[in-house]
């Protein structure tokens, strides 16, 4: 479409922000509340800045670049890399059950991209042809 990636990410996060801003206020009523000190106030914005804004503006840069295809493999990642995390940093457990949904990722991910199997096919001979 020829939309920069900045923008595309502004206009959904910024979106986002004008529809759930009235609900979140209406809700959870957080003048009410006792204002947080510095140390809530900089996680809010590393998680404003890093996790949403730089994690958005990447996903539309991968987008434009690679296609959604691509974009679809790298999506598939993030519950590999969560039960991982989850293992390292906070002492979680593997279980049977993880290994094979990582496993089953695994073949969806070599079946969408197809090198695996284009790879195996191209070893094989192939039929002669008609002319």
């Amino acid at each position: 479409m020829g939309i920069d990636p900045i923008i595309t990410a502004a206009g959904q996060v910024t979106a986002s922000f004008i529809i759930l801003a009235p609900i979140t206020f209406y809700v959870e009523r957080p003048l009410e509340l006792a204002m947080p000190g510095a140390a809530v106030w900089a996680a809010i914005m590393g998680l404003a800045i890093v996790s949403t804004a730089l994690a958005y503006i990447l996903y539309f840069r991968i987008l434009a670049t690679a296609g959604a295809t691509n974009l679809l493999l790298v999506t598939l990642l993030i519950p590999v890399s969560a039960i991982v995390l989850g293992s390292l940093v906070l002492d979680e457990t593997f279980e049977f059950v993880h290994f094979a949904g990582m496993a089953l990722i695994a073949i969806g991910l070599s079946a969408i991209d197809g090198r695996i199997w284009r790879h195996g096919s191209a070893s094989q001979p192939r039929a002669a042809q008609a002319p």
